[in-house]
C-alpha cells in the first residue's frame, strides 16, 4: 500500500496493530504515524505485515500559510520567540525543529488562542538553546519588551527553553522599570509531537496573564501534572526543580501571585503590582565579570583566588546551610584580598527554602567580618543577574552593598511561613 501523507490508515507491524495518521517521511523506507494518543510513531515499511485506510482524517489547520482571522477588539498581545521547546514546531521531512515565525503558524498551533488575545506581532530577537543565553540576550529581549509595551501593546509574553528561564526572568525583573503591564515568560517541558504537550495550556494561561491586570514579570508554568491550571510566579523567585516534570516550575520562598486557569479563571494569590498608564524604562546596564560559586567541602580558595587575578567585580556564593563555607587559612587570606580590592561577594544558600543569616554560627560571624554580605532569602541565580545589573549600574562598593540589600523586584520576602514551603 501506498501511504499518502494526511490520510488515516491501520497497519500491522511485528505483530502490533498502529493506527494514525501519515506524516511525511525523511526517506521511503519508514512509516511516521501520528498515534490518535497524540504521539508519534516510526515504523519500517518492511516489516508492515497488512495496511488498510481508514476514514479521511480532517485536513490539517496546522498550514503555516492559512491566514487565521483574529478579532481585532481583543487585547493586542506581542509575542517575543527566543527559541526553546514552546517555540518551535516539528519539521517531519527533516526530523528537525524549527522555530514558529509568524502569527498564522502560532495560532494554528494553538488555535485557542485567537478567542483570547490578538496577537500584535511576532518577534523573534534571538534562538538559541536556554543554555547559551547571555547576559546581551537579556539585554536585547528587555529592549523590545520595553519597546511593545511603549508602543501601546496591553502586554508581552516571552517564549523561552526553561533550562534558564528563571535567569532570564529575573533579569527582565530588574531591567525593565516602573513596569506597568504583564509580562508572561513561558516554556514547556514536552516537544509538540508528545501527547503530554504542556506547551498549548501554558501558553494560553499566558494569554490570559498578558491581558490581566498583573504589572509584573512572572514565569507561567504548570501548576500540577494535570493539565488544569498554571502559576504565575514571581520573576525573581521562580526556580525549575524538576529536569522532566510538567510542574517543574516553584516559587521558592514566596507563593504566587496567581493560579490561572485555560479557561480564563485567574485566582489572587500573593500581592502583586497593578496595571497603569505611563512609560516603562529600560536600564540594561550589565558587568558581565561575575561568577557564582557553589560551596561544597574540600573546596579550594584557588577558585577565588582565580576569579580575584582575572579582574572580577563581584561573587555570588552558593553556601551551604545558613550562609557557610570553609575558612581556613587559605580561603581567610582569598576573602581579605578581595575586600581589599572592593570585590563584593554575597552569600546565599543552596538549601534555598529559608534564609541566610550570620549571627547564628561563629563562621557566619568570621565571614561578614572578612567582607561577605549575607543575602537573605534570595535565590542564588536571582542574586547572580542582580549583582551583574548593579555593578552595571555603580562601582561604588558601598552603593552596591546598600542596593543589593534593598527589595528592588520582590527578591526578598521578610516573613516566610510555612504555606509557601514546597508550594
Amino acid at each position: 500500500m501506498k501511504f499518502k501523507i494526511g490520510s488515516n490508515v491501520k497497519v500491522k507491524s511485528k505483530g502490533t496493530e498502529y493506527s494514525g495518521e501519515v506524516l511525511p517521511s525523511t526517506d521511503n523506507e519508514t512509516l511516521f504515524l501520528k498515534l490518535e494518543n497524540g504521539y508519534n510513531v516510526g515504523l519500517a515499511i518492511k516489516s508492515i505485515s497488512s495496511s488498510s485506510s481508514l476514514k479521511s482524517a480532517k485536513k490539517s489547520s496546522k498550514n503555516p500559510k492559512k491566514q487565521e482571522k483574529q478579532n481585532p477588539k481583543l487585547p493586542k498581545i506581542s509575542i517575543i520567540t527566543t527559541g526553546g521547546t514552546i517555540a518551535s514546531k516539528v519539521e517531519y521531512k527533516t526530523g528537525a525543529v524549527a522555530p514558529l515565525e509568524s502569527p498564522q503558524e502560532l495560532l494554528s498551533s494553538v488555535p485557542q488562542l485567537k478567542k483570547k488575545i490578538n496577537i500584535a506581532d511576532v518577534i523573534s530577537p534571538i534562538s538559541i538553546l536556554s543554555e547559551n543565553v547571555t547576559f546581551e540576550d537579556w539585554q536585547k529581549l528587555a529592549e523590545f519588551v520595553a519597546r511593545e509595551l511603549n508602543e501601546g501593546k496591553e502586554g508581552v509574553i516571552v517564549l523561552h527553553g526553561t533550562d534558564t528561564m528563571h535567569y532570564t526572568s529575573a533579569a527582565l525583573s530588574f531591567m525593565l522599570e516602573n513596569l506597568n503591564k504583564p509580562v508572561a515568560i513561558v516554556g514547556s517541558q514536552r516537544s509538540s509531537d508528545r501527547g503530554s504537550f504542556d506547551g498549548a495550556e501554558n501558553l494560553l494561561c499566558a494569554a490570559e496573564y498578558a491581558k490581566s491586570d498583573i504589572a509584573e514579570v512572572s514565569v507561567i508554568m504548570h501548576a500540577s501534572s494535570s493539565d488544569n491550571k498554571c502559576l504565575a510566579i514571581p520573576g525573581t523567585k521562580a526556580r525549575k526543580m524538576h529536569t522532566t516534570r510538567r510542574d517543574a516550575f516553584r516559587p521558592i520562598n514566596s507563593f504566587p501571585f496567581a493560579e490561572i486557569t485555560p479557561a480564563g479563571k485567574i485566582t489572587k494569590i500573593f500581592d502583586y503590582n497593578k496595571k497603569s498608564k505611563g512609560k516603562v524604562n529600560v536600564n540594561i546596564s550589565f558587568e558581565p565579570k561575575i561568577a557564582l560559586i557553589k560551596i561544597h567541602p574540600e573546596i579550594s580558595a584557588d577558585i577565588l583566588n582565580f576569579y580575584i587575578d582575572k579582574g572580577f567585580k563581584g561573587i555570588i556564593f552558593e553556601g551551604t546551610g545558613m550562609g557557610h563555607m570553609p575558612l581556613n587559612d587559605s580561603w581567610k587570606s582569598a576573602l581579605r584580598i578581595a575586600k581589599r580590592r572592593n570585590i563584593f561577594i554575597g552569600m546565599t544558600s543552596q538549601c534555598l527554602y529559608g534564609t541566610t543569616n550570620p549571627n547564628v554560627y561563629q563562621t557566619g560571624r568570621e565571614l561578614e567580618e572578612l567582607g561577605i554580605v549575607y543575602l537573605k532569602d534570595i535565590l542564588p541565580e536571582t542574586a547572580f543577574v542582580k549583582l551583574g545589573c548593579i555593578l552595571g549600574r555603580t562601582n561604588n562598593f558601598v552603593k552596591v552593598k546598600e542596593l543589593m540589600l534593598q527589595n528592588l523586584k520582590g527578591e526578598f520576602n521578610s516573613r516566610l511561613t510555612k504555606s509557601q514551603y514546597l508550594y
